[in-house]
């Protein structure tokens, strides 16, 4: 009998593995928000397991809970440093059975040096730095230059050519960009599946502000015319590029946006009881989601700079700019020649002219009117030049929408590489 082991069946191997060191292998399908303090310790040793380090460093493993996790944790952490592994942790004010478990403490006090204690092995290292530091003695080697190796030695040793073209030997291959972009998708969509409040809450905003504005110009077509703590330690362990989790985050918010979009679109489309032309719908669904797609990279680019509380005060504060320059307000025709460039750089002004486009252009018919009523805006084209907006230039609205997607989307990326780089 021949058993073919593959790549990924070692990888499940290897997770078993972990998880049945570490005590984890019946929560395996536990959410991480149903672990007790002791075993999301735990887990997030194990998440570093994964690329078998060599060294470990483990800030402060024991806060926030109680003695029997905190001796299961440091148990845990003297067994992995009794395989082959150097295990380095901060710990506070630990017991005594605790303090037991350590091979090496080094004490500090006020960020002072205190005690080097070896436990049950290194004595003699200290008896031999203690008589060596008798009358000097430790300092007599600095003058002793002949033993000292010089670095232009070094370098004729071992040349930096040398190591450059050594090729790596052993170890795992890097996982190819497809097969990080295929996991972080897994994952994206697992996570909506499993916490879908967040759908769930942006399906009834949309609903909602659709049934709102629907009731707001209700029948009025006739008349008047919204993971840098995760993303950063997984990032920092090189689990996958930067560039797979963008394109991951893109792709799996890309369904929600275009039912977001749908719903939103047929509410205030119907309600406000405009022309049902599969065509003109088509164009109105199609600015409708490439407004949302640039507010979303334009949100991308804020939050990948500033932190939520930062972030939600700036997003509404840039956003009055481009709703000043969207025509919203004050027709672009009577703007300032000073400040008739900033409607070039509003994506809200060609989302609106998108929308009027879609709703007025396509030569729509006079609209319908009552005779005893005197119907200003009856004639679409009247309404057009009162907002001083054109028809024609749906398409160009179209192009200079996908250029702010494209470009706020790059900005955004850019940035949060330079967050990434300056957090390390």
């Amino acid at each position: 009998m021949h058993f073919i082991c593959t790549r990924r069946h070692l990888k499940a191997y290897k997770i078993e593995d972990i998880l049945t060191n570490l005590g984890l292998y019946e929560h395996m399908n536990t959410r991480g928000a149903q672990l007790s303090g002791g075993q999301r310790k735990r887990l997030s040793i194990a998440l570093e397991l994964i690329n078998n380090p060599l060294i470990m460093f483990l800030d402060e493993p024991t806060t926030g809970l109680d003695s029997s996790s905190c001796s299961q944790v440091v148990q845990l952490c003297q067994t992995l440093a009794h395989q082959g592994r150097t295990i380095v942790c901060t710990v506070h004010q630990p017991s005594a059975s605790l303090f037991a478990l350590f091979d090496q403490v080094y004490v500090l006090a006020a960020g002072r040096f205190i005690e080097l204690s070896c436990g049950e092995y290194g004595q003699d290292k200290i008896d031999l730095m203690a008589n060596k530091s008798e009358n000097g003695k430790a300092l007599d080697w600095f003058d002793d230059h002949q033993s000292i190796p010089s670095m232009e030695g070094l370098r004729k040793l071992v040349p930096l050519s040398v190591l450059r073209d050594t090729e790596p030997t052993g170890g795992d291959e890097e996982t190819s960009q497809s097969n990080q972009l295929s996991v972080l998708m897994r994952r994206g969509f697992l996570k909506a599946k499993r916490d879908a409040t967040m759908t769930h809450l942006r399906l009834i905003v949309n609903v909602v502000v659709g049934i709102m504005l629907g009731s707001l110009f209700i029948n009025a077509g006739n008349e008047v015319p919204n993971e840098m703590s995760i993303l950063s330690k997984e990032h920092f362990n090189r689990w996958y590029s930067l560039g797979s989790y963008y394109i991951s985050i893109t792709i799996v918010d890309l369904p929600v946006s275009i039912i977001g979009c749908a719903v939103f679109s047929v509410i205030v489309y119907t309600m406000s009881s405009q022309p049902l032309d599969i065509v003109r719908f088509s164009m109105f669904f199609a600015i409708s989601l490439y407004t949302v797609l640039v507010a979303q990279s334009f949100g991308l680019m804020i939050g990948a700079v500033f932190s939520v509380v930062n972030g939600t005060f700036l997003g509404p504060t840039l956003s009055v700019p481009m709703m000043m320059f969207a025509g919203f307000g004050v027709t672009l025709r009577d703007l300032p020649s000073y400040l008739r460039w900033g409607s070039y750089i509003s994506y809200l002004r060609y989302g609106l002219e998108g929308f009027i486009g879609a709703i007025y252009g396509l030569d729509r018919p006079i609209l319908d009117c009552n005779e005893a009523l005197y119907c200003h805006y009856k004639h679409p084209r009247t309404f057009l030049n009162e907002v001083a907006m054109s028809p024609d230039e749906f398409w160009w609205d179209v192009l200079a929408l996908s250029v702010f997607v494209v470009t706020l989307r790059i900005a955004a990326f850019i940035l949060l590489k330079w967050k990434l780089d300056a957090v390390r």
